[in-house]
């Protein structure tokens, strides 16, 4: 099973990236979908696959990336140039386009996981400042073949056992 830590705008902490890549050392992928409001290459983000968001000023970062992690194509933006905030349409078509199995991104703020049209869409939420909920979140992604177990954590606190959620691709 490969695991890809997710985390989503963080505005200006830095702290916290180093804090998850130590606690987190068995992660094969980290990906961070946005609004971190660091320069690209701030250390804090070494070894995280990194897109910009709408808060993101310093140069350097692409919209979106697409990330092959045992065959499965994990398609990262942050969302505010698809409006996640309204609808996942637009982003759908966007993941079919680029073959997508999984999708991830931001800007809402809300934390979430859901499949549609056979694509899983993962938002792991705010570790700054959530929405909806008070623990501030990220996740990790357990994917093993076409199974993808979503298991959150709070910033502080740690694993959520109780949001966890398992998710069968291409169904």
């Amino acid at each position: 099973m490969k695991k890809v830590l997710v985390v989503s705008d963080s505005h200006g902490l830095a702290d916290p990236m180093r804090v998850l890549k130590k606690r987190h050392e068995e992660v094969d992928v980290f990906i961070h979908c946005g609004d971190s409001e660091l320069a690209r290459d701030d250390e804090a983000l070494k070894g995280f696959v990194t897109v910009g968001g709408n808060c993101d000023f310093h140069p350097g970062y692409p919209d979106e990336e697409v990330v092959d992690v045992s065959g499965k194509k994990i398609f990262v933006t942050h969302g505010h140039l698809y409006s996640v905030k309204s609808t996942l349409m637009n982003i759908l078509y966007k993941a079919r386009e680029a073959g997508a199995d999984i999708v991830c991104f931001g800007h809402s703020h809300l934390l979430g996981a859901e499949m549609s049209g056979g694509i899983l869409f993962v938002n792991p939420g705010s570790i700054r400042l959530p929405r909806g909920i008070s623990e501030k979140t990220y996740v990790i992604l357990g994917i093993d073949g076409d199974k993808v177990e979503v298991t959150v954590y709070d910033l502080e606190k740690g694993e959520l056992p109780e949001l966890k959620q398992q998710f069968h691709l291409n169904q």
